[in-house]
């Protein structure tokens, strides 16, 4: 029993408790920040060009653990392809298996909270993602990514975070359009659903959880259409859009997988406001999303949300995050060192634009080489790179072929080389009339004028999709409209060239599995007749047989095969050096 003397005392520090309690359960500040699309840009170098980089997860960590300070509580979420594009991720899937790996080390270390697998995760295959995760301490999510022999979502389709007594749900969903461009033995016993469906599907299970907020975290791209409403149209690898407007319930959703930058705010069809961010890629950038919850007369939440983007190289390095991964640096560094053998000279992926380069036709010999087929096919993966004359490591083979692809080959007849190569050229060459006409199709303005960026001019379309040929010779008019521009005049060894022949034909796992069109609007190969025309597949990626090839030969003469050229010469010599000034910012 209390003493009379000590009542008023009691009463007191029961006001100052609930005071307290009040102040507690007021106003909190939570902020979400998401990477994505990281690719392999963990520390502050990179292992292809060997220089320092001045962003990378060290630097982004260096921000993280300052804003951890600063509020109530943070989110950590990245929104998935890491385990492709740098050596250093490279070198923990497939070459030191045995290690933890880097990036599951790394991620760890920052206390990751949540990571929705990315299409370029899938492509390292089962070996890879579903050793990591196990060795991750936080979920891999991806609700539409089905188990076909349970019916199940294969990862975790969505997580509860609780931080500072807050209660954040994240869904992942990554782009279906994995079937169209990877071999099905990487994912096997997966199949990827609908992200719009998906999401529909799971929404009432996730707000049954009673969540203070809702995050999407969609691998894929944002292709918000600039209104008030939102239609599903024929861009499945970006359907963000009908979701945000059309599904009730997210607060914030990020995006990734397409490498732009956004931040903006839309409508949905419940009049509710929708944050969309996106952080870009190879950790140049932090999406951020700030919230402010304020609880209303009746005990309820209510939320301000908004969003930033964080310049990754306005922040040093961690110091301890450098020091904890200096042994992974070294190894990796030791790795792409390695000197396979000798190039007699410099290569450079600029000569591939105008015609016949050594640059792809390196790629192309090693292909044949490899394959023992009658044609191949090949695009320059990298845009602006270069080999140089002299010692060839295992990073140059990083430069000369950036993805993890398999090589395949395919049946096809002479009539469908013949089409397909109409189909690349289209996309990389205009109809050219004069000198003053453009040969390459560059960006433009909606007035028809160049798009140029420090004074340089960009393809219009991606370069990577820009296929030639070896193995036959032939001849690319531009002054004919597109589709009737190629002819082809016979193989490179004499033999007679036949339209109706089936030939064997070498092409990249991406492109062969429907990457970029070719086989599809080029050729006109219905989507499940195209694996059929695949003979044969590498069982590891075509870069390692590249890699084992050089290794083996020591020396290699990337000369230029000048089995293919463009006409009429003249024009084209005319126009050359003004494009590739355009392009380069410097003459030939």
């Amino acid at each position: 029993m209390i003493s009379r003397s000590l009542r008023p005392v009691c009463g007191f520090l029961l006001v100052v408790l609930l005071l307290v309690s009040c102040i507690n359960q007021g106003s909190k500040h939570l902020s979400i920040v998401e990477t994505t699309d990281i690719h392999g840009v963990i520390l502050p170098y990179d292992y292809v060009e060997k220089e320092e980089l001045n962003v990378s997860l060290a630097s982004s960590f260096t921000y993280i653990k300052q804003l951890r300070k600063e509020k109530d509580a943070v989110v950590l979420l990245d929104n998935g392809d890491n385990l492709q594009g740098q050596p250093a991720v490279y070198y923990y899937n497939l070459v030191d298996t045995v290690s933890p790996h880097l990036l599951a080390e790394a991620m760890n270390y920052m206390e990751y909270d949540a990571v929705t697998v990315g299409n370029h995760d899938i492509e390292t295959g089962h070996q890879v993602y579903d050793r990591l995760v196990k060795e991750y301490n936080f979920p891999l999510l991806a609700a539409n990514a089905v188990n076909l022999a349970t019916g199940k979502p294969y990862f975790k389709p969505y997580a509860i975070i609780k931080k500072s007594r807050l209660k954040i749900a994240v869904l992942g969903l990554v782009t279906p359009t994995i079937h169209n461009s990877l071999p099905k033995e990487l994912y096997k016993g997966i199949e990827f659903r609908n992200m719009y469906e998906t999401a529909k599907e799971w929404m009432p299970e996730i707000i049954k959880e009673k969540p203070d907020l809702i995050i999407g975290l969609f691998h894929t791209g944002w292709d918000n259409p600039k209104s008030d409403s939102y239609q599903p149209d024929t861009r499945p690898d970006e359907g963000s859009a009908e979701i945000a407007f059309n599904i009730p319930g997210f607060d914030i959703i990020f995006t990734g997988h397409d490498h732009r930058i956004a931040n903006e705010k839309i409508v949905n069809i419940s009049g509710d406001t929708v944050l969309i961010l996106n952080g870009g890629s190879r950790s140049m950038n932090l999406a951020q999303a700030d919230v402010t919850f304020e609880r209303d007369k009746k005990g309820k939440f209510k939320k301000a949300v908004n969003g930033i983007i964080i310049k990754v190289a306005d922040h040093k390095p961690d110091a301890g995050f450098i020091e904890k991964f200096n042994d992974n640096h070294n190894e990796v560094l030791s790795y792409v060192n390695e000197v396979l053998g000798s190039s007699s000279n410099t290569i450079s992926s600029r000569d591939s634009y105008f015609g016949s380069s050594g640059f792809i036709d390196m790629m192309h010999s090693l292909q044949l080489d490899i394959t023992g087929a009658d044609i191949s096919f090949a695009a320059p993966l990298s845009f602006d790179v270069k080999i140089s004359e002299g010692p060839v490591t295992v990073g140059d083979m990083f430069k000369l072929y950036r993805f993890e692809n398999m090589l395949y080959t395919m049946s096809m007849s002479g009539l469908e080389v013949e089409k397909y190569l109409e189909y690349s050229y289209a996309g990389w060459f205009n109809t050219v009339n004069g000198p003053d006409d453009y040969l390459l199709k560059l960006r433009t303005d909606n007035e028809g004028k160049l798009i140029l960026t420090d004074g340089k001019a960009w393809l219009k379309n991606q370069a990577y999709n820009f296929d030639s040929a070896a193995g036959i010779n032939y001849i690319v008019d531009v002054t004919k409209p597109e589709g009737s521009r190629i002819t082809i005049t016979g193989f490179s060894d004499g033999t007679l060239f036949e339209k109706n022949k089936i030939y064997k034909v070498a092409v990249n796992s991406y492109r062969g599995n429907g990457g970029g069109g070719h086989f599809y609007n080029g050729v006109g190969i219905d989507k499940n007749e195209l694996m059929s025309r695949v003979m044969e597949s590498t069982e590891r990626d075509l870069r390692y047989y590249m890699i084992e090839k050089i290794r083996n030969k020591k020396t290699i003469d990337p000369l230029k095969l000048n089995n293919w050229k463009i006409i009429p010469e003249a024009v084209v010599n005319e126009v050359f050096e003004r494009e590739y000034k355009l392009l380069f910012g410097e003459k030939k």
